[in-house]
């Protein structure tokens, strides 16, 4: 699949920080049981990658990626333990250059219409604008669609599910994501039916042009 099939399959994708390989499957399990098949797990703790691993090879119906590349070697150690698609904060040419030579497509950060042509010219033309709020929120992505048509959004960063349909109603927007659905104390109290319960409560969110 190619990154816009990947952000297509879903409204919300939950950004995921797991410090305990252990938790990796029983989390996965319980976000695709409400209905999220995207998953981004950052690259935060030190057990992302082993989490990784373990969430391919035991929930197959997840699209499992990795988030906060931020150097090329990143992408390779990505690669290895089976990612499907690789997200970064932002986009230097070191790094758009790792991602067309990576094994996944690329979800690239953006934040300023300069980054924007930037992320275009090299390619990309679905893009992660981070942190969403701080830039400006709503209204920056209803002006960035104004001066980018052929551009869709995944904004992250101070989405949650107070102003998730809001986001989800632009048309330049395909999906949003998010820590909101898998929150640190619920991970680490391994409250899964509780993260089930607010995974079905994202999913049930539309993007305009579902």
């Amino acid at each position: 699949m190619n990154i816009r099939d990947i952000v297509g399959l879903t409204p919300v994708i939950p950004v995921l920080t797991v410090y305990d390989v252990a938790h990796a499957v029983p989390l996965a399990r319980a976000l695709t049981g409400g209905g999220l098949r995207v998953l981004e797990v950052a690259l935060h703790s030190p057990a992302a990658l082993a989490c990784i691993e373990a969430m391919r090879a035991a929930v197959p119906e997840a699209v499992v990626g990795v988030g906060t590349l931020t150097r090329p070697a990143d992408f390779a150690a990505a690669g290895r333990v089976g990612a499907q698609f690789g997200v970064t904060p932002g986009l230097t040419p070191e790094l758009a250059a790792a991602g067309r030579g990576a094994r996944f497509p690329l979800l690239p950060g953006v934040m300023t219409p300069t980054e924007v042509i930037a992320a275009r010219h090299a390619g990309f033309t679905v893009l992660k604008l981070l942190p969403a709020d701080a830039a400006g929120g709503v209204r920056m992505l209803s002006a960035l669609g104004g001066l980018f048509n052929d551009i869709d959004f995944c904004p992250t960063g101070g989405i949650s599910p107070d102003n998730a349909s809001e986001y989800l109603a632009l048309p330049n927007v395909v999906c949003v994501s998010g820590s909101w659905v898998a929150p640190q104390a619920l991970i680490d109290s391994q409250d899964w039916g509780r993260i089930e319960t607010l995974a079905r409560q994202a999913a049930s969110l539309r993007a305009s042009r579902a």
